[in-house]
């Protein structure tokens, strides 16, 4: 049996869309599109809580129940929410194609109810060197986000 989630990513900004994620067994499997975006790579995380009351800031830090160190999502020291760069072309739309294993929606580590963020700048995956890079990965503002919630 598949579960089913969805996310309506909006902000302050331009940058809208609509992310959903289908897990079937293992990995869930995280499709959708963003658009407004500046052209180039964008950090895009799953963060903790599934709060937007302040805006995206109220989503708190990268999901993380193992309480590693911010990583790329194919290295071993990862938070689970970290799901690297989505790439916008030269028309702000980024097609989102991703499956991760770190993910769930359902379990005690379960991202139903967790907010997706999308950054202004890139990710760099915890090798950028920065006093964030370890933390964040130096991705900047956050442009915008949206709760995970369940899906018929």
């Amino acid at each position: 049996m598949s579960v089913n989630a969805a996310c309506v990513l909006a902000g302050d900004s331009a940058v809208k869309g609509v992310i959903t994620f289908t897990q079937a067994e293992g990995a869930t499997t995280v499709t959708g599109e963003v658009t407004g975006l500046a052209p180039g790579n964008h950090g895009f995380h799953v963060h903790v809580y599934g709060d937007n009351t302040n805006g995206c800031t109220s989503a708190g830090p990268h999901f993380n129940p193992s309480n590693k160190t911010h990583g790329a999502p194919c290295d071993e020291n990862r938070h689970a929410g970290d799901l690297g760069n989505v790439v916008a072309g030269d028309d702000g739309v980024a097609k989102v194609n991703i499956t991760d294993s770190q993910i769930p929606l359902s379990g005690p580590n379960s991202i139903i109810g967790r907010t997706v963020v999308v950054h202004a700048d890139p990710d760099d995956l915890g090798k950028g060197g920065h006093e964030l890079s370890l933390s964040t990965g130096n991705a900047g503002a956050r442009v915008a986000c949206g709760v995970i919630g369940i899906a018929k």
